[in-house]
């Protein structure tokens, strides 16, 4: 199977990954922290903020590709605290108040450069 890789210059990359891969006919897209590299922003401490900033990388991610927002069938959300689940939940929703993907949300012990929250998602072109 053939596949090709997206990367994007507005978006931060730590470490041996890819932003996007194709394969299959599917975008597969890395997992997302709320870094917006052109302001030089960490957001670690405001879960909507956060939340907001890692949906919009995703769709910055998916635009290198050739794809949106709008083509994500699956989800999966990663929460250092699930008492942010319902700030975040808020958020997500209006990202996607028509025909929603599919999701998973999943509380973590810890992640890299202690975000509060981590997505990744799969796509078509």
């Amino acid at each position: 199977m053939e596949r090709k890789v997206y990367n994007s210059d507005r978006l931060i990359k730590g470490g041996p990954y890819s932003h996007v891969v194709e394969a299959g006919g599917f975008l597969f897209v890395s997992g997302m922290v709320p870094v917006d590299s052109e302001k030089g922003l960490r957001i670690t401490d405001d879960i909507r903020t956060a939340t907001a900033l890692v949906l919009d990388n995703i769709g910055t991610a998916l635009k290198a590709a050739g794809s949106g927002l709008d083509r994500i069938v699956k989800m999966t959300v990663f929460l250092a605290d699930m008492a942010d689940f319902q700030a975040m939940n808020e958020v997500y929703a209006s990202y996607f108040s028509s025909k929603p993907p599919a999701r998973s949300c999943v509380a973590v012990r810890e992640l890299p450069g202690r975000f509060p929250v981590e997505i990744e998602a799969i796509a078509f072109r």
